[in-house]
């Protein structure tokens, strides 16, 4: 009885980890977070090429990068706060965040 018992809650642990698991990749993937996400990694490449290229300083590289780093964070915030994804109004603000950085970059 109790090894049938342990095999029953195993089983209903492992199934419970497999749905999260499978929750985590929508939500990881959800278009909006993707797009978000997919920007902020092109402009890190856009500030390495920059510095790179002598256009910016290591300075103003750290600074890109740590607007980024809090663009991202606000991202999961908010990814946090709606069952892993972001609403339409935190994406348009995301973007409008993300808009002031690229305009820094390159200048």
């Amino acid at each position: 009885m109790k090894r049938t018992i342990l095999i029953a809650m195993t089983l209903a642990l492992t199934g419970a980890a497999f749905v999260t698991s499978a929750d985590a990749d929508w939500r990881t993937s959800h278009p909006r977070r993707a797009e978000v996400n997919g920007r902020l990694n092109n402009q890190a490449h856009r500030i390495h090429q920059e510095r790179k290229e002598g256009e910016l300083t290591g300075a103003q590289a750290a600074d890109l990068h740590a607007e980024d780093r809090g663009i991202r964070a606000q991202e999961r915030f908010d990814a946090g706060q709606n069952g892993g994804h972001i609403t339409k109004a935190e994406q348009v603000q995301l973007n409008h965040e993300e808009n002031g950085v690229s305009h820094q970059i390159g200048r």
